[in-house]
């Protein structure tokens, strides 16, 4: 039976243009084939989402082929055909009989592959990371036995960089997500009530998040973290079995996802009248994320606008320990970039951030606030919209 392929979140076009500057980045590192194994970096440059990274495979990328070819496992080929771009020719299942097989794995199917092409003498790029430490190990690992003739060469987080910048298709599709978060805190706003289990309100967010905004429905689950009195300092732990009470805190954290790529949003809601101490933390917090913002301009640092809201915390009597941000994007983080200080990362016109402002600052008393931004050709651009207030309910 012949699979039709469905319809691709990007045109081809667009995905050859990714590949164009992969090639040129494996063309300055003297590689001739690059095995792509992070599953964000396989969504980048095919479009392929499906969950199907817990068993070896592999976009295997040639300077001789303009198209990728996909090796994954059989069972899953299907889902490649229907979401990627790639013709279905360049989708290669191997057999189950390869999951669970201590002798020989999906890997030696990427290898043979190899082989076969020519490329088994040349520069092969690998990602380690994404590998076990029996595929790429010390000395030992099965791709410098298997590819003796190779030369074998990291490539980590090579695509990562590229990734960085972001097309004005991808923005789109960012801000597709970033009305979805806006929703998902607004429906939470509207849910919390004394007496209202966690769960049921938990509920009623993920529900927003996959039935989406504007007609766009969320296509995957984030993690998803709901912190309440007395909770409030830990950062990243689900609902509970508890319900909410009068003079209970939540601190929420969403990521709404289209197509792979998200937007995430905090926010911090209060059953009755804040404390004096809370709310001068919000207020703190709110002019450090506009300072912070206000920054954000090309050339400009990830380190400048870290800084920003440093120092407009502390003038306010309060300090935040860790990061304030990170770049987002595929599959919520992208490594290559911290809001910190003393990242130089230089800031480009859509480039994407989470300027992450959740402030952890005893075992229970914490508060978050956050946006994704993208930076503009002058400055910033909030993608996500819902008000900077500390909702009293």
């Amino acid at each position: 039976m012949t699979i039709s392929k469905g319809p691709q979140l990007f045109p081809r076009e667009e995905y050859l243009r990714r590949l164009a500057a992969v090639k040129k980045e494996m063309a300055q590192r003297d590689i001739d084939a690059f095995i792509v194994s992070s599953p964000a970096n396989i969504t980048y440059l095919s479009g392929h989402t499906a969950h199907t990274a817990y068993v070896p495979q592999g976009l295997v990328i040639s300077m001789q082929e303009e198209e990728p070819t996909f090796i994954m496992r059989r069972m899953d080929a299907p889902a490649a055909i229907h979401e990627s771009f790639l013709n279905r020719n360049n989708v290669i299942g191997y057999p189950e009989n390869l999951i669970a097989n201590p002798e020989k794995d999906g890997y030696d199917v990427i290898i043979d592959f190899l082989h076969e092409r020519g490329l088994a003498n040349r520069g092969v790029g690998l990602e380690p990371g994404f590998l076990t430490l029996k595929q790429f190990g010390r000395g030992q690992d099965k791709f410098a036995i298997r590819l003796p003739k190779a030369r074998i060469v990291d490539c980590s987080r090579a695509i990562d960089w590229i990734r960085l910048v972001k097309s004005d298709l991808e923005i789109a599709v960012m801000r597709e997500a970033a009305a979805i978060a806006d929703a998902a805190i607004m429906r939470a706003a509207a849910v919390i009530r004394p007496g209202v289990r966690e769960a049921d309100a938990a509920a009623e967010v993920v529900g927003t998040l996959i039935r989406g905004a504007n007609g766009k429905p969320g296509t995957a689950i984030a993690p998803y973290c709901m912190c309440s009195s007395p909770r409030t300092g830990t950062a990243h732990i689900r609902w509970s079995d508890d319900v909410f009470r009068e003079d209970s805190q939540i601190n929420l954290e969403v990521g709404a996802v289209r197509q792979g790529y998200t937007a995430a949003l905090m926010r911090t809601y209060i059953i009755g009248k804040p404390s004096d101490r809370l709310r001068r933390l919000h207020e703190a917090e709110v002019a450090g994320l506009e300072a912070a913002l206000n920054t954000v301009r090309p050339g400009a640092t990830c380190s400048d606008v870290a800084n920003a809201f440093y120092r407009t915390l502390e003038k306010q009597g309060f300090t935040k320990e860790s990061r304030c941000g990170y770049a987002i994007g595929i599959d919520w983080t992208e490594p290559t970039a911290s809001l910190r200080d003393g990242d130089t990362t230089v800031l480009k016109p859509n480039m994407t951030f989470h300027v992450m402002l959740g402030n952890w600052v005893e075992e229970d008393f914490g508060y978050a606030i956050s946006e994704t931004f993208r930076v503009t050709d002058s400055g910033s651009e909030a993608l996500t919209t819902a008000p900077r207030k500390l909702f009293e309910l």
